[in-house]
């Protein structure tokens, strides 16, 4: 379903401490060079002191500025990420007590679909403003993986990265042609274990935490059965998104692919043809962000004017579940 909405602003927040792909040699006993060329990341940054929510203020204020909007502007704030701050208030709670708007009543709630959660957030929130329910959203993904890594996983850990992104949308003014074009979801549960942290649930409650089962809290992948899978089903699911959205390939100006990792980018960009001028690729100094990365990268994209207003974009991703996950636009 066509919609008449529009990316107004973006902003990005970056924890303070930057980790190099050398200080990853060495904590882990590889080889130098070994991280590097693994994973396609040179750095990345982690938390120090900062919070979910903090770091997630810090983002949307640059992204409320990039649009020339004041926090009063907004009318919904969705927080977009797969790592919760805590289990309870939702992190965009967390965010609007950041953001000093505790007695706004501006209406706060997460999504998460993994690293599909902004792609979710943007295609759910953009359908409630073309229903007339909202006029201006801030969707906000703030990510800290650091503190679930298993560093007994060298192949995973060295993946990921901290941080935040948002993104103001609004609908589109009747002399502006930006719109969203079509968007697509699928899930494939037979992947269901392959990405996972079993414990902090109701499953494996934190209290039985001490009790042997430290690896249940931290992230648990299995990247040779999610890459088969989605190599399975990437292709078909491009091919229909599009054709639905009445775009080819070659129509769009800039592919916002999901930051997974170096080998993960090179094998989507050739499996579904295309081109380096299409994929935008920033992990080599993020690494992956989980939900943050998609936005993130679609910020990178615009500030380095590889997208101008008008142009086509397609916004891609997998996540956990196992999901694929994608939004044409016109920016």
């Amino acid at each position: 379903m066509e919609r008449k909405i529009k990316v107004l602003g973006t902003g990005k927040y970056l924890p303070k401490r930057q980790v190099t792909a050398d200080e990853l040699d060495e904590r882990l006993g590889v080889p130098a060079g070994w991280v590097e060329k693994k994973s396609g990341v040179s750095k990345r940054h982690y938390v120090t002191d900062e919070t979910a929510a903090q770091m997630g203020a810090r983002a949307a204020l640059k992204a409320l500025e990039a649009a020339g909007l004041s926090l009063h502007d907004i009318d919904c704030l969705v927080c977009a990420s797969g790592t919760a701050q805590q289990e309870i208030p939702c992190t965009a709670a967390l965010i609007q007590e950041e953001l000093k708007l505790t007695r706004s009543g501006i209406p706060c709630f997460d999504i998460n679909s993994t690293c599909l959660s902004f792609v979710t957030a943007l295609d759910v929130m953009s359908c409630s403003m073309a229903m007339g329910i909202y006029e201006r959203v801030l969707i906000v993904s703030t990510e800290i993986s650091s503190v679930g890594l298993n560093w007994e996983q060298k192949e995973s850990c060295i993946l990921f990265g901290d941080g935040a992104a948002a993104v103001v949308i609004g609908r589109t003014p009747d002399t502006e042609t930006a719109r969203i074009i079509g968007s697509s979801m699928k899930t494939y549960s037979e992947g269901a274990h392959y990405s996972e942290i079993r414990g902090g649930g109701t499953q494996l409650h934190p209290s039985q935490y001490a009790q042997g089962r430290e690896a249940d809290f931290t992230f648990d992948m299995d990247g040779r059965k999610i890459f088969r899978l989605t190599s399975q089903r990437i292709t078909g699911f491009v091919e229909q998104l599009l054709a639905a959205a009445f775009v080819k390939k070659e129509q769009l100006k800039a592919v916002i692919p999901h930051q997974a990792s170096g080998m993960a980018l090179r094998i989507m960009a050739g499996k579904l043809g295309f081109s380096d001028q299409q994929m935008v690729n920033i992990l080599a100094n993020y690494g992956n962000m989980i939900a943050a990365s998609i936005p993130l990268t679609l910020h990178e994209a615009i500030q380095q004017g590889r997208i101008q207003r008008g142009d086509r974009v397609l916004l891609l991703g997998t996540s956990a579940g196992l999901s694929l996950g994608g939004v044409v636009l016109e920016y």
